[in-house]
Order: structure tokens, then sequence, then C-alpha cells
């Protein structure tokens, strides 16, 4: 294997790109165990669960103006 040289100033860059990706894998992540635990919830409970139609009807009944 050949040995490559990497000056300070590009592995730094490297570096921080990759703690970069690091962060934004975390984030991903984390989302999928928020959404995985709501639905979690909503099969435990399917009352919770409403839609964004039914929740913009509910609205609507009650004089709400919704886009």
């Amino acid at each position: 294997m050949a040995q490559i040289t990497v000056s300070k100033e590009q592995f730094s860059k490297i570096l921080s790109d990759v703690e970069t990706l690091i962060e934004d894998v975390t984030v991903i992540v984390e989302q999928d165990a928020i959404a995985k635990k709501r639905l979690a919830e909503v099969k435990a409970n399917p009352l919770i669960g409403k839609s964004e139609n039914e929740l913009n009807d509910y609205l609507k009944k009650r004089g709400v103006q919704v886009e």
C-alpha cells in the first residue's frame, strides 16, 4: 500500500467533514427513534393518531381557517 502525505490543513478539513457527518447521522437516528416511539403510541391507542386531514376538518368545523 502506498503512503500518502496529508497536510495539517487538509487533515483538519477532513476531520471537520467527518464530525459533521457523524452529527448528521446522530440526528437521523434520533429522529427515527422518535418516530418509532410515536408509531408505537398510536398503535397502542389509535384514537390519538389523527391524520392531518381529520385535524383540518375538525378545525374547519370550529371556524378556524386552514390553508
